[in-house]
């Protein structure tokens, strides 16, 4: 069951569901509300569309924003042609506009201009009300089209949320798994430790999600340089994760304290404190090599039970082994991306061992 609920695809927590709908609920609804105020204080017809425009362009990314504003704009401009041309050739009514519509909606197809339809169509139905197509009329749907779309582009630039908050979620997950390599230390040395049945994955791997969701959207919330390192650090997690779930399951077989036991524990705890995204692990593995060497020097066991458990400890340095290689192949890249977090990597490191 644990497995199984490693690999599934979680649901975002209640907390973080609320707050997504909050935080687009205020994005929408002032968007809306500034562009109509705006237009009602240019004194333009029909200033609550305006509001309707702008609620249309908000979407969850700027990047999506803007782009779909783009869109919208270009078949702004070819309604409004096809609109006054029909007008005025065949008249203000109706049917006429039904032969808008199934022109204008044709080209949108065509185009996938789908998201423009219906905004542009209700600008251009104001024309049915003018009865005419002047300059006036004209310049009065343009300024409505521009306020709203404007607006929602400001709205979602200015209120766009969680500029920490993506820091905030990888904290998150690095303590879960430090949680995780912490008990795994104690089990080793207790196999009888209470609550040791795996469950700290569901929700390990509920953060890890949630976090890629928000790199994600990050990454699509940048306008000039795109910066890939939250997305590759939680895919490195992610890996890591699945060598640390591994871990549990041999870690979960032992049934005795076999005498190397007291040793990797201790390593597994050293760990879970170095554990932190700025440590390269070089000094983790080669003292991990060390305990290998040590461990073959220990007599081999007597008993049956130490047998297997010694076997189980020695899968889970291998697979631990595993977990600091990923780190490390990840941190030996990301240098190679952005040489100025090699100083910064090294200038922490020296700091901690300075303060030890």
């Amino acid at each position: 069951m644990v497995l199984q609920t490693l690999h599934a695809r979680p649901f975002p927590c209640y907390t973080d569901f609320m707050k997504s709908i909050l935080t687009n609920t205020i994005k929408i609804a002032v968007a809306a509300i500034l562009a109509i105020l705006c237009a009602q204080a240019l004194k333009l017809d029909f200033a609550v569309s305006a509001g309707i425009v702008a609620i249309l362009s908000v979407q969850p990314t700027k990047k999506e924003t803007l782009r779909t504003a783009l869109a919208r704009l270009l078949a702004f401009a070819v309604a409004l042609v096809i609109s006054v041309a029909l007008f005025n050739i065949l008249g203000f009514t109706i049917p006429v506009f039904f032969i808008y519509l199934v022109v204008f909606i044709l080209i949108c197809q065509w185009r996938k201009w789908i998201s423009a339809m219906a905004m542009d169509s209700v600008l251009i139905s104001h024309f049915l009300s003018f009865g005419k197509t002047g300059f006036a009329e004209i310049k009065n749907e343009v300024l409505l089209f521009i306020i709203g779309v404007g607006f929602g582009i400001l709205v979602n630039i200015f209120l766009h949320k969680k500029a920490d908050y993506i820091e905030e979620l990888k904290n998150k997950t690095d303590g879960q798994i430090k949680l995780a390599l912490h008990r795994m230390a104690l089990r080793i040395q207790n196999p009888a430790l209470a609550d040791y049945d795996g469950t700290c994955f569901t929700s390990l791997n509920q953060s890890i999600f949630i976090a890629k969701r928000q790199a994600e959207e990050n990454f699509n919330n940048q306008f000039t340089r795109k910066d890939t390192f939250d997305t590759r650090y939680l895919e490195m997690r992610e890996n890591q994760t699945k060598i640390l779930y591994e871990m549990y399951k041999a870690a979960s077989r032992i049934q005795t304290v076999p005498s190397t036991a007291g040793l990797l524990a201790d390593f597994l705890e050293k760990v879970s404190t170095e554990y932190h995204k700025d440590n390269d692990v070089k000094t983790l593995l080669e003292e991990l090599a060390l305990i290998h060497e040590k461990m073959k020097t220990v007599p081999l066991p007597q008993a049956r039970a130490e047998f297997e458990d010694r076997a189980n400890l020695f899968i889970l340095m291998e697979r631990l082994e595993e977990f600091l290689l990923i780190k490390r192949d990840f941190v030996q890249t990301t240098r190679g991306d952005y040489p100025f977090l090699s100083f910064y990597c090294a200038y922490s490191i020296a700091f901690i061992n300075c303060s030890d």
